[in-house]
């Protein structure tokens, strides 16, 4: 996948990124607990910082992921016929951020798992990467992230907006174990419930240019 066909498309799905076999001890690490689906505040671990450097200075991602880029968020999802859920279509909005700055470019403010959330101008988030681990294989019936190719060029959507957009070709990101979905967080993105009966488990990383502007900073970059 070319950095062209990136910008286009908004997405790329990257094969054997991390081996199979090393998939389980990871999900091992990153599982939150029996009652909880995941959780989005991974980063500050040691294990999870040195996989995230691990993973954008992979050669299968030198064309995607800039060199001089950090990461900032690692959330951790799990799907299975016990943990299930779906999710409609939306754009990922909200970054993580130290501490809160008054401007009027800035909203959306809010507090999840003791971290501070703000959504960004459009100009912030397109510069955003987001790449998510896949730690099973995702076949159609694991409830995929299904995509819109080429929406993360609309900008921000409202939405009834998105409703509609959602109407141009749909892709589903199925991927074997140890592969990587490569995305834009603008690009249009939804998952229906898993049909199966095996488990979803991704590690969602985000990263991003090491400085913001407006006066924020990253609660976590490394």
């Amino acid at each position: 996948m070319s950095r062209e066909t990136f910008a286009t498309e908004g997405f790329a799905i990257v094969p054997g990124v991390i081996a199979a076999g090393e998939c389980e001890a990871i999900a091992a690490l990153a599982a939150p607990g029996a009652d909880s689906v995941g959780s989005r505040c991974l980063l500050p671990h040691a294990w999870c910082a040195r996989l995230a450097k691990r993973v954008q200075s992979s050669p299968l991602l030198s064309e995607l992921v800039p060199a001089d880029y950090a990461a900032v968020q690692c959330t951790y999802f799990e799907k299975s016929a016990e943990r299930n859920w779906l999710v409609p279509v939306h754009q990922d909005l909200s970054i993580p951020v130290a501490q809160r700055v008054e401007h009027p470019a800035l909203g959306g403010w809010s507090e999840k798992e003791g971290s501070l959330f703000v959504q960004p101008p459009v100009e912030t988030l397109e510069q955003l990467i987001a790449v998510r681990l896949h730690l099973d294989v995702c076949s159609a019936e694991d409830g995929p992230l299904r995509v819109v190719p080429g929406s993360h060029r609309l900008g921000r959507m409202a939405p009834e907006a998105a409703v509609a957009a959602r109407q141009r070709s749909e892709v589903s990101c199925l991927a074997e174990r140890g592969a990587v979905l490569a995305m834009r967080p603008l690009l249009l993105h939804a998952s229906s419930k898993s049909q199966g009966s095996s488990r979803r488990r991704v590690l969602h990383f985000v990263y991003g240019p090491r400085l913001l502007n407006y006066g924020l900073r990253w609660r976590h970059a490394v």
